[in-house]
């Protein structure tokens, strides 16, 4: 595709714009999906990850052709590739977030990793591959998406959280309606909270890492909870 050339360490205007436009496409047909699902890294960070990681694989290939006669030198196209790989672990780290119990964006940080790998494709040329990991990539993400929310959703934990006052027997309480649902508590915790100055109520934050049975009943759940004598506010993710 594009100009060919004798010589395997020059390439064409024409093939290295094609190399790059593609990563442009994949990538921004991945970071599309993310931006639909509300992720930090969406549209536009796809699509410099991927173009990216095009351009050092073009870089890494046909960047230093001017030394490839020389007799003292070595050329190695997977060189600078191989940086990408590790290189790209500082953005994937920086969409993971732990709150409490649970951890999220490892979807995401994966993502760009592959996102990176289609980059690299795309730029050395293996246009198949590239386009072929895009749709395996889009169909992961987004059918088996809808799947794991219809299947499988409720089974993953989810993080409760309960700002209460601190009297006797509210644990009991939640823990009671928790049961009562048949919702698994598989880990708690309560912490105290500073007093504000002009109110001497002292308010706990109670944490509960939970496995809910039926993900219909979690606003029936919460609102439960919330109409508990001395709960302030409740939350979960």
């Amino acid at each position: 595709m594009g100009t060919k050339l004798n010589d395997p360490w020059v390439i064409g205007q024409l093939d290295l714009t094609i190399r790059l436009i593609l990563a442009l496409v994949l990538g921004g047909l991945i970071g599309f999906e993310r931006e639909l699902s509300n992720q930090a890294a969406g549209f536009r960070t796809h699509i410099l990850v991927c173009v990216g990681s095009a351009l050092i694989m073009l870089l890494s290939i046909y960047g230093f052709s001017g030394f490839s006669k020389e007799l003292n030198v070595r050329m190695d196209p997977s060189r600078l590739a191989a940086q990408v790989v590790s290189g790209i672990g500082f953005l994937g780290a920086g969409t993971i977030i732990r709150n409490g119990f649970s951890v999220s964006g490892l979807t995401t940080a994966a993502s760009l990793w592959v996102v990176a790998a289609i980059g690299l494709a795309a730029g050395a040329g293996f246009y198949y591959a590239a386009i072929l990991s895009t749709i395996m990539v889009i169909l992961s993400l987004w059918i088996l998406n809808k799947i794991e929310h219809k299947y499988f959703g409720a089974k993953k934990r989810h993080l409760i959280r309960v700002h209460a006052l601190d009297r006797p027997g509210n644990l009991g309480k939640i823990s009671g309606i928790l049961e009562n649902n048949k919702v698994e508590i598989r880990k708690f915790g309560v912490d105290e909270e500073e007093r504000g100055e002009r109110d001497d109520r002292q308010t706990i934050m109670i944490y509960l890492n939970v496995v809910i049975p039926d993900y219909h009943m979690i606003p029936l759940l919460l609102d439960d909870i919330r109409h508990l004598d001395g709960v302030v506010g409740v939350t979960m993710e």
